[in-house]
């Protein structure tokens, strides 16, 4: 009796959990989209949910507008107060922190440019010092921050050791993971950069509510991060999505990695602005803004080549992975986006076969140039196993420690 009374109550904390993942990969949800999300009955939820409440996990507010006639649905959310997590982006030239609550809602932000690529210990530190200030501007206590995620312009491996490149020269052979952990005294979790883009726009932008996106970073290089059936695939040594290492040009110029003719070569910020350079000198991302919105033929024709290269290659991907979304980000892609986002879009028509062509929607993604940190913010709320060994369950006693993962 004792057993079975043990088991059913076993069933009844996962499928609460079950109710706060939901809560945590949509931010608000009402009961009936919390059924649907998790396959539980609409009654099983309706209990669950006064559960949590009672136990100060789940708050509700109603929506301000009906859409509708009748009683307006009543929103769902995490309390904001059951803890928070911290995300950091080291960009080529900045370092950006977020701290946010689990909901997803950002509460503090800030930023600080110096030269990530050749000074690691230098970032690491600019790191620590702002994740101090996000928390502090945000009133969030250490104690209630349950882990930090972190985007990374370069290879990381799945320990969180930075590989051998030539992108990132001041962090190779540097384990990211133990140096973040030394200095935060978090747990922290670490990603590549465009795989935290793709993990966001999934989470709260242009892909919200696919679960399977192809997202393709255009930047220094061109990278892409690949979500299957809602989760991120970072294959065997975590560095699936190389797109921009991909030859198209058998005798082309040699590329960082030591190839020739890869696609970055070719379609990257640094190979855009380099065309122009003859016909206007000195080039950088402003400088080509301009150029377009002058309406500049030379400018157009060259981003629209570099859409037309990248979208070659993507056309053989998504033959393979057939996508329901490719979207497009990186500062060339948020920069740049009609005119890219156009050669992308007549390649997929010629070389993408017709019926997964006919299936997946290309879009610019909306989250500019905080969709890394807002991804690395992700990593961390969206991962249950993190959550749950950081002693999330522990700040009110919602979910046992004999869980099963």
């Amino acid at each position: 009796m004792g057993a079975t009374a043990g088991s059913l109550e076993a069933l009844r904390e996962l499928n609460r959990l079950r109710v706060i993942d939901a809560l945590r990969q949509r931010g608000t949800a009402s009961r009936s989209e919390i059924a649907r999300h998790t396959g539980l009955s609409r009654t099983t939820v309706t209990t669950l949910v006064s559960d949590l409440a009672a136990k100060g996990l789940v708050v509700e507010s109603p929506l301000a507008e009906s859409q509708g006639r009748g009683r307006p649905p009543t929103l769902l959310r995490l309390d904001p107060s059951v803890g928070a997590v911290v995300g950091i982006h080291f960009d080529h030239r900045l370092v950006r922190v977020a701290v946010a609550d689990l909901s997803s809602t950002v509460l503090a932000e800030r930023s600080q440019d110096l030269d990530v690529d050749h000074a690691a210990t230098t970032a690491l530190d600019a790191a620590a010092e702002l994740v101090d200030v996000v928390l502090d501007e945000a009133g969030i206590e250490r104690s209630r921050v349950v882990g930090a995620g972190v985007a990374l312009s370069g290879p990381v491996d799945r320990d969180g050791t930075v590989g051998a490149t030539v992108i990132l020269p001041g962090w190779e052979g540097l384990n990211a993971v133990d140096e973040l952990t030394r200095r935060l005294e978090l747990q922290v979790a670490v990603d590549n950069d465009a795989n935290l883009g793709a993990l966001a726009e999934v989470s709260f932008g242009a892909g919200r509510g696919l679960s399977d996106v192809i997202y393709i970073m255009v930047s220094s290089g061109v990278g892409a991060g690949i979500v299957l059936d809602g989760k991120l695939h970072r294959g065997v040594t975590g560095l699936a999505g190389e797109l921009g290492h991909v030859s198209v040009r058998a005798e082309g110029a040699v590329c960082r990695c030591g190839n020739r003719g890869c696609l970055e070569t070719v379609a990257s910020t640094d190979a855009v602005l380099s065309l122009l350079r003859p016909a206007h000198g000195e080039m950088n991302l402003r400088r080509l803004v301009e150029l377009l919105d002058a309406g500049d033929t030379g400018a157009h024709r060259v981003v629209y080549d570099a859409g037309h290269e990248i979208g070659r290659v993507l056309s053989g991907l998504c033959n393979v992975l057939s996508p329901a979304g490719v979207i497009v980000g990186g500062d060339l892609g948020v920069a740049a986006a009609p005119s890219l986002l156009k050669g992308i879009r007549e390649a997929l028509d010629r070389y993408a076969l017709a019926p997964v062509r006919a299936a997946l929607e290309l879009t610019a993604g909306v989250l500019g140039e905080r969709a890394e940190v807002l991804g690395a913010l992700a990593l961390v709320i969206g991962d249950t196993d993190r959550l749950r060994s950081a002693g999330l369950a522990a700040l009110h006693g919602e979910i046992t420690t004999t869980m099963a993962g």
